[in-house]
């Protein structure tokens, strides 16, 4: 059997080590690169073409939000799993939004994250327990409500998603117009944008908005605007 070729996008290096021992005694699975951060995790997936890519949610320079949604895109043929300590039915709403193809909480035992890599690998959504019976419960509900299932909607494109990240890191103006391949009037108007969209009059609020919408990790310190 043909095997199942994985990309570990995790940016803790710990964690990261723990992950690729586990996947690769397995016997089925190469684990053939690693990302510690977000983009690098698009820029492999787009030059490897792995099976699978294993995404973390929260990584410095771009969210596993943002990852997987340009991940899909680039790499059509690659799953994305979701492996994250956030399991929260936003978070778990917006990942199935962006493309993931299943979601495992890191509480979880590696024996189901093996499961969950080869049912993904095979084209098969697959849900932790706990996620899958409150994905089907609210999937219920919304039956019974008349409402469509999918209430997730991105109120950002994913350049202003980007841009917000970088600047609530706190990534100056300069700094990710170079990264992004965009001039610094392009990055203010962006930032202009954002202040509009989610009605945020300061860069300390698009932090704090960062923040809870799981963009960034919580320890990030917030910024005087």
């Amino acid at each position: 059997m043909k095997r199942i070729t994985i990309l570990l996008a995790e940016d803790h290096a710990i964690l990261r080590e723990g992950l690729r021992s586990l996947l690769n005694l397995s016997g089925d699975f190469e684990v053939i690169a690693e990302a510690l951060d977000g983009r690098q995790a698009v820029e492999l997936a787009r030059e490897l073409r792995p099976t699978v890519v294993v995404m973390d949610i929260s990584m410095p320079m771009l969210n596993g939000f943002e990852a997987t949604r340009q991940i899909v895109l680039a790499a059509p043929g690659t799953k994305v799993l979701v492996l994250s300590a956030h399991c929260d039915d936003e978070f778990v709403a917006r990942m199935v939004a962006a493309g993931a193809g299943g979601y495992v909480a890191k509480q979880n035992s590696g024996k189901l994250l093996v499961r969950a890599v080869k049912e993904v690998a095979a084209g098969n959504p697959y849900f932790s327990p706990l996620i899958a019976t409150r994905l089907e419960a609210a999937a219920r509900k919304c039956r019974e409500d008349g409402r469509p299932s999918d209430s997730s909607r991105r109120p950002l494109t994913s350049r202003q998603a980007e841009v917000l990240q970088r600047i609530a890191e706190g990534a100056a103006n300069k700094q990710v117009a170079a990264e992004l391949g965009i001039s610094i009037k392009t990055v203010e108007k962006h930032r202009q944008q954002l202040m509009h969209k989610l009605d945020i009059h300061d860069t300390a609020g698009l932090t704090r908005h960062a923040i809870a919408t799981g963009v960034i990790e919580s320890s990030v310190q917030l910024m005087t605007a």
